[in-house]
């Protein structure tokens, strides 16, 4: 006898509303730090910093102060959009000549497939390790638009930090998937992987604690000593201590020389929506650019996406993959990662991505601080030459998209996703799901989506309708592939005020991520 497995569970995650503010992210417990802020008085962009801090705890595979972002806020009673770029730089001491690609060719297995570097070098370890600023995008931030002290945004993740990361089977599978290059760094191996094995707990329903004690002093540090202490004070100096003899090139220049300028938004209109996101070496350039080659050549229809839609939005993400790909990055002139949500009850949004880049990001943990670092050097081409390749000091491309939409049929949405080359596709369609289509929150977030990131193939949702599927694997090498808790259609959470009603969608496969409500 023959027998077919089949997958037949259907994962939905309804959205929440409230007319009081709402936080999403990918983390339950951090979402909650923000609603509690939102609570407590707080705004949008207390209610963000508050719960970047904590996501940092309590995900901290993902990001945290060894990391980087960009932040987008919205003054609901002026309109104005304003980004908040912290993304981070090569250190000024990087030598191209230290990333050698190797003669006999093949690529790195890690987020972009570039040409093989000797060693993974510009992968992992200490020669992977950008300029940590997101310190610094958190401190301009909650100076311009917060209400609150430092003090009352830190306590939560304090309190969580101190408390330390509870051993789920979600954490496990983390720890697990990067247990290899986690082993290869003694703190990061003594932290997460005790006894030689990935942290597990034998019972789910008491749960093993990584402690850090570490990172609860560089949080306490941090708050009796303001943000500042982490580029010129006591924590600078414990950093670049501990990176320096982890043979990083990381200095204490680059920290002093760290900043987040605070922008005007990238604006442009998408069939009478506002589209709003941060200017520079991201990808919200490129998705305006695509909703602007998808308005030009495709009228939208019908109350929900078919197969000439689906070829629609494919044809228009290979083309402004293209054009990405072979034009943006500091030579060009142009301007594992976390996404949060948070809208308060006036009306006030953020959009926030933050990101060590890779899971664990250069998988090396600094001793005296007990931070994660960043791997941003990957975000580099290895290849000399080329708009995006290695200089010292300079930006990389990367792939955060936080958007703001305004004055669409959904009223105003702020949005964003995790997923490396995956997340401009999904705010594209998502962006076109709701204002093409009307669609709320909820129904855009359950609504299969395919992924075009870059090469000559699309990944088909396998829900999607047999007549779509058939449409695209006519056209475009394809491979079908279900949402799972590690997707690859990326990882949004969103917000939205319609009405005055707050609503709030997470992403739907995970299972720690949700929205809170104040």
């Amino acid at each position: 006898m023959t027998w077919t497995l089949e997958e037949t569970w259907r994962i939905t995650k309804p959205a929440v509303a409230n007319r009081e503010g709402l936080v999403a992210s990918q983390h339950y417990e951090a979402s909650a730090v923000g609603a509690e802020i939102l609570k407590a008085g707080g705004n949008a962009v207390d209610a963000a910093v508050a719960t970047s801090f904590a996501l940092g705890v309590v995900e901290p595979w993902m990001s945290g102060l060894g990391g980087c972002g960009y932040m987008m806020v919205l003054d609901a009673g002026s309109g104005d959009c304003h980004a908040v770029d912290f993304h981070t730089r090569a250190p000024l001491a990087l030598d191209p000549a230290d990333y050698p690609v190797e003669a006999d060719g093949g690529e790195d297995d890690d987020l972009f497939g570039w040409p093989l570097v000797r060693g993974d070098r510009n992968v992992q370890g200490p020669l992977s390790i950008a300029v940590p600023t997101q310190a610094a995008g958190m401190a301009a931030a909650l100076e311009r638009f917060g209400t609150m002290p430092l003090a009352e945004a830190l306590a939560p993740a304090i309190d969580l930090a101190k408390r330390g990361l509870k051993v789920d089977w979600h954490t496990t599978l983390r720890i697990a998937l990067e247990a290899r290059g986690l082993a290869a760094y003694q703190t990061s191996r003594d932290h997460f992987l005790p006894e030689g094995l990935p942290a597990a707990s034998v019972d789910q329903g008491d749960l093993a604690i990584l402690e850090n004690d570490a990172l609860v002093a560089s949080l306490e540090r941090l708050r009796d000593a303001g943000l500042e202490d982490f580029y010129h004070g006591d924590l600078a100096r414990l950093l670049v201590a501990d990176l320096e003899e982890a043979g990083s090139r990381v200095g204490f220049e680059d920290l002093q020389r760290c900043e987040a300028p605070i922008t005007p938004a990238l604006s442009a209109t998408y069939r009478g929506a506002g589209i709003n996101v941060p200017p520079g070496l991201n990808a919200g350039p490129t998705l305006i650019d695509a909703l602007s080659r998808l308005a030009a050549s495709w009228d939208g229809q019908g109350t929900a996406p078919g197969a000439s839609a689906l070829e629609a939005w494919a044809d228009t993400l290979f083309s402004a993959y293209h054009h990405r790909l072979s034009t943006m990055g500091w030579g060009s002139g142009q301007g594992s990662t976390t996404h949060l949500c948070a809208v308060d009850g006036k009306g006030n949004m953020v959009a926030l991505t933050q990101t060590l880049l890779s899971v664990f990001g250069s998988r090396v943990m600094l001793p005296r601080t007990g931070l994660l670092m960043n791997n941003g050097v990957m975000w580099f081409d290895p290849r000399p030459g080329r708009p995006n390749s290695l200089a010292p000091g300079r930006q990389p491309l990367s792939n955060m998209c936080p958007t703001i939409v305004t004055g669409s049929p959904a009223g105003n949405v702020a949005l964003g996703a995790s997923g490396g080359r995956r997340i401009f596709p999904a705010i594209f369609q998502l962006v076109s799901l709701l204002v093409d289509y009307g669609m709320t929150l909820e129904e855009a977030f359950h609504t299969p989506r395919i992924d075009v990131s870059g090469g000559d193939l699309v990944t088909v949702d396998t829900r999607l309708d047999p007549q779509v599927r058939e449409a695209l694997t006519g056209r475009w090498p394809t491979v079908e592939l279900p949402p799972s808790v590690i997707s690859s259609y990326a990882c949004p959470n969103a917000v939205q005020d319609l009405d005055g009603i707050k609503h709030g969608a997470a992403f739907v496969t995970s299972p720690s991520s949700a929205v809170a409500a104040a």
